[in-house]
């Protein structure tokens, strides 16, 4: 399932006396070309954010400071990672469902996104999610 797609992607980071320097590359480091880059901050303590998941959008989570959790759902299997570092971010597939909870004080997000905005790629109910996960299985299942 998509979940598995999902994963840690650890970004180049140049280090020297007077800091480190972090880049990041269309189709080289993250597997698609940047669209749209938008953050998150001063997420008030206890806020979530996200809660929701793209029909065909790719994503790639940065904390470029402080740390957040990310709960991901392909509508079988949940997994969670703790960001918490700016030289690696969360790569999330198209058909997962993703939260962004517990952020620290101070927290900053950067998204980098394949496609611009659209709100009709989105599911923003769980439950029209799941059933479209499960139309999807049926159909991949029919096709073999």
């Amino acid at each position: 399932m998509s979940i598995e797609k999902c994963k840690i992607i650890e970004l180049p980071k140049i280090s020297d006396h007077r800091g480190n320097l972090t880049f990041i590359e269309n189709n080289k480091h993250i597997p698609f070309e940047i669209k749209r880059v938008y953050y998150l901050y001063h997420v008030p303590s206890g806020a979530e954010r996200g809660g929701h998941a793209h029909k065909a959008l790719q994503q790639f989570l940065v904390a470029i400071s402080g740390s957040f959790d990310v709960v991901i759902d392909d509508g079988y299997e949940k997994k969670k990672y703790h960001l918490n570092r700016s030289s690696y971010g969360l790569y999330i597939c198209d058909m997962v469902w993703h939260e962004l909870v517990n952020f620290s004080s101070g927290a900053v997000c950067i998204s980098l996104a394949s496609a611009f905005y659209d709100e009709s790629d989105y599911f923003r109910n769980y439950e029209d999610f799941i059933k479209a996960t499960r139309d999807q299985v049926r159909t991949y299942a029919l096709t073999k």
